[in-house]
């Protein structure tokens, strides 16, 4: 098991190693609009998260109070 994840670790090492050591240049250009489109998306998500976990996280911060239960009565003594 161990043999297999060090020779997994080695080739890995090697081949980040190779890629560097063969990097072209890149031609391109990332505009303002980019930016703007990841942080737009990373905060769709967010807000998409906590919309849906709305109910949990509410949990977490309010004490739930013990509510009697109102279809049931006592009897009583006539």
């Amino acid at each position: 098991m161990t043999f297999g994840f060090k020779r997994f670790a080695i080739t890995l090492m090697l081949f980040l190693a190779l890629s560097f050591a063969f990097e072209r240049q890149a031609h391109a250009y990332v505009d303002p609009g980019s930016g703007l489109l990841m942080f737009q998306g990373i905060s769709a998500a967010v807000s998409g998260a906590l919309f849906y976990f709305r109910r949990r996280i509410k949990n977490l911060f309010v004490r739930s109070q013990e509510r009697p239960e109102t279809g049931t009565r006592t009897p009583s003594s006539s």
